[in-house]
């Protein structure tokens, strides 16, 4: 058996590789999650993109497992420039919101706001809009913040964000 980084590299870019037999490693000893976490330092972007769907994999059997990771999440993954990172933390930021202090839920708020408002990548900019159009449900200075960029996606070309956009416009009432 190979290190994790090994087990996620190689292959097509699109494709998920081994990213399920690793994830079923971690499952089943928790002590691994730190060593998967780690390929997040990976200088291979497939590697980082396979560890993200990892993330939300493990998140989604094994919640409990990633709530102490949130400060982690925010501040090493947050600083990756990479949109398969970028959106896999609007993803796990939704998911783990009730999880997350005043203060973990300040800075994902704004590390999500920064990436709203500097993407291009239509990924990023559906799952970041749909978490912070979520969170603004209960914050309207957010809400406030919120109502030009989603006004901007909606002229967005690209007809997924801008139906996305809208939807979440017309959520608000």
């Amino acid at each position: 058996m190979g290190s994790f980084e090994s087990m996620l590299s190689g292959g097509h870019p699109n494709s998920l590789g081994r990213t399920v037999e690793v994830v079923d490693l971690v499952l089943a000893d928790r002590e691994r999650l730190g060593e998967l976490f780690a390929c997040y330092g990976s200088a291979d972007p497939v590697v980082r993109l396979r560890v993200s769907n990892a993330m939300k994999r493990i998140e989604a059997e094994r919640h409990d497992w990633l709530v102490p990771l949130i400060d982690p999440l925010i501040d090493d993954v947050g600083r990756l420039d990479q949109d398969s990172a970028r959106w896999t933390l609007a993803q796990l930021f939704q998911r783990l919101a009730d999880d997350m202090s005043e203060d973990q839920r300040a800075r994902a708020r704004r590390l999500l706001k920064s990436n709203l408002a500097s993407a291009t990548d239509w990924i990023v900019l559906i799952c970041t809009l749909e978490t912070l159009a979520e969170w603004a449900r209960t914050d309207p200075e957010l809400d406030r913040w919120l109502v030009p960029h989603i006004a901007r996606l909606m002229a967005d070309p690209r007809k997924s964000v801008a139906r996305r956009a809208a939807k979440v416009q017309a959520r608000r009432g």
